[in-house]
């Protein structure tokens, strides 16, 4: 624990939360059996369990969120997956409801947003990584949707950037489950500390 507890030290760690957003992952879904998979299998609220802890001890909270333009300019469906989600694309439009970060996951005026017009992953084209080393922020905790694709990416790039990174087996999905599975098996646990979100919590409790 007190291994965990250096790793994620609030002054140096954000926890990263990938398009929890009502529009992907909440009630306005686009993808509704990968938004029911993430409450099914509880990681909606062991977000905002990760995301209440860190707010608690200082640590900060970023959103990376996927909106559209209403004449989506700048978007371009060049892969299978943003082709499938080009129709419901509207739904998170800039400023709509669906291009908000959802309820649970308790919002604050603290948090960061760092919204994406194109692409599958949130460093690539974003102020992501400037944005984290201006806040001197050297480990992300990735949570959020999905492991297939959003998920994976982050912690990639994040690996790749030179951040240590740190994934709450509980806090992350993917579909088929049995596919996430054996991504946290097989590629995630080669790249990132893995743990539970009560671990977390524990760490950021004001005793650890």
């Amino acid at each position: 624990m007190a291994e965990l507890a250096e790793l994620v030290d609030p002054r140096h760690t954000a926890v990263v939360t990938m398009e929890m957003q009502r529009g992907i992952s909440g009630d306005l879904a686009t993808l509704p059996a990968l938004a029911q998979e993430l409450r099914d299998r509880g990681v909606v609220d062991a977000c905002a369990s990760v995301c209440r802890a860190a707010r608690t001890a200082g640590a900060r909270v970023v959103h990376c969120t996927a909106v559209t333009r209403p004449d989506e300019l700048g978007r371009l469906n060049n892969s299978r997956i943003l082709k499938a989600t080009a129709k419901g694309a509207h739904v998170f439009e800039i400023g709509t409801p669906g291009a908000e970060v959802m309820a649970e996951l308790e919002p604050s005026p603290s948090d960061v947003e760092m919204p994406r017009l194109h692409g599958l992953t949130p460093f690539t084209g974003t102020s992501l990584d400037r944005v984290l080393r201006n806040m001197g922020v050297t480990t992300l905790v990735a949570v959020g949707n999905s492991l297939n694709i959003g998920v994976l990416g982050l912690v990639l790039s994040g690996v790749d950037l030179g951040y240590q990174v740190v994934v709450p087996r509980d806090a992350v999905a993917g579909v088929p489950a049995e596919y996430g599975d054996q991504i946290m098996a097989n590629t995630i646990s080669l790249l990132a500390t893995v743990v539970g979100s009560d671990d977390l919590v524990a760490a950021w409790a004001p005793s650890a």
